[in-house]
């Protein structure tokens, strides 16, 4: 298990590495490089945001793919495709000419680079939960499955910090290549994960599955026919998780922008917030071993209503502490539940034979909605209200969903589907 939950948590990093980039950059210098000048800062960064949603938007077609693949061929082979698709496309994006230098074609070529950045991230996430979770006792199956979305976060952190440094170049520099760097370092980052992601064994359950002729010719369909209640299930689950996170890390940083706040220091408490939830979300695992998914996921559910309007309170402060004291609440506590939570709860939903598929889909679908649209949702609203309380009640509102669907979700901890 150590050797599995040890590359499996490096081949994450290194792919959500890739992934996160371009919502730091969309939040912060594409707005202004790959669109018109002259137009208002909040509408380029808007429309860099939709390049953001179109990513989402492919995703679902990734877990269709990638999910078939996983269901009748393995996961470690699927996964070594997405994380090669998504180097590729990532080193792409920090060779692209600006608007400036080829017009239209810049923010064009930069959709066709993000939606093949959301295809192999709509495959990634599933594949690299069932490598760890379909080998783990299921005594203990909650808090080695969260050990997935370590990577995801350390992902986050790595894109965050590295965008942190490079922003310490002068500024004419760090908009005339500085920004590239991150971009450009992923291809010794797709060399090195893909190395990691050859040496790993197949998952248990899906090794016994298929030595006992249980596959799914059609996998996809059959995870429809079989599972439609969890993969609406799943989508629920998914949406305060999704899109909260998207307001709290990418969005956070234009409303920190839009109302005076150094973008060091909202890196700075973003960055903070994802180490301390790297624990936090295996503390959360292990708990719901204890005592149940449900209760776990729901206090995520519930904190993120009860924290959306203090959130932003304690932003318009402009005060370090009280920032990074919001950005502590929302990621380690609100999201950390339901993140850490996610993996073995939506495992269970399914059989093996169709897991992956199932988890891609539901995971997925509600990421093209959740956080896909968020950032943007909430870009428009604070363009056009010029307040936060509007993006307060859309974080109440995705909570809200998760909290409903949770209702209607039953209890999974020691009662996997074989």
């Amino acid at each position: 298990m150590r050797r599995i939950v040890i590359a499996s948590v490096a081949g994450n990093a290194l792919e959500w590495y890739d992934f996160f980039l371009y919502g730091t950059a969309a939040a912060l210098v594409f707005g202004e490089l790959f669109f018109p000048k002259g137009t208002d800062p909040l509408i380029g960064t808007m429309v860099a945001f939709a390049g953001f949603a179109i990513g989402f938007a492919a995703r679902p077609f990734g877990g269709i793919l990638f999910g078939h693949i996983g269901d009748r061929y393995g996961r470690r082979g699927a996964l070594v495709w997405t994380l090669s698709i998504m180097g590729a496309a990532t080193f792409l994006i920090g060779l692209l000419p600006t608007y400036a230098q080829i017009g239209l074609w810049a923010p064009t070529l930069m959709v066709v680079l993000r939606l093949l950045q959301g295809v192999a991230s709509g495959g990634e996430w599933g594949g690299g939960v069932l490598m760890i979770s379909e080998s783990a006792p299921p005594q203990k199956r909650g808090f080695y499955a969260s050990w997935s979305q370590i990577g995801v976060g350390a992902g986050f952190v790595l894109s965050a910090a590295v965008f942190f440094a490079v922003q310490a170049l002068p500024r004419a520099e760090f908009m005339s290549w500085g920004w590239r760097i991150p971009f450009l370092a992923s291809v010794l980052i797709f060399g090195v994960g893909v190395y990691i992601r050859s040496t790993l064994p197949e998952s248990q359950e899906f090794a016994k599955a298929a030595a006992a002729g249980r596959r799914a010719h059609m996998p996809v369909l059959e995870v429809i026919r079989r599972h439609p209640k969890e993969i609406l299930m799943a989508m629920g689950l998914r949406v305060a998780e999704n899109g909260g996170s998207y307001i709290f890390l990418a969005f956070s940083l234009v409303y920190g922008k839009f109302i005076g706040i150094p973008s060091q220091i909202m890196l700075a408490g973003v960055m903070g917030s994802m180490c301390v939830e790297l624990c936090t979300m295996l503390l959360w695992g292990r708990l719901s071993d204890r005592i149940g998914r449900k209760p776990v996921y729901m206090i995520g559910a519930l904190g993120l209503v009860v924290i959306a309007f203090p959130f932003f309170w304690l932003l318009d402060t402009k005060a370090p502490v009280l920032i990074w004291l919001a950005l502590l609440f929302a990621n380690p506590v609100c999201h950390g539940a339901m993140i850490g939570t996610q993996p073995s709860l939506m495992g269970e939903l399914f059989s093996t034979e169709v897991r992956y598929s199932g988890m891609a889909l539901g995971h997925e679908i509600a990421s093209v909605f959740a956080g896909g649209l968020s950032p943007l949702i909430a870009t428009a609203l604070l363009e056009h209200y010029r307040a936060a309380w509007p993006v307060a009640l859309l974080l109440m509102a995705l909570g809200m969903i998760t909290v409903i669907s949770l209702l209607f979700t039953h209890e999974t901890a020691r009662r996997r589907a074989p």
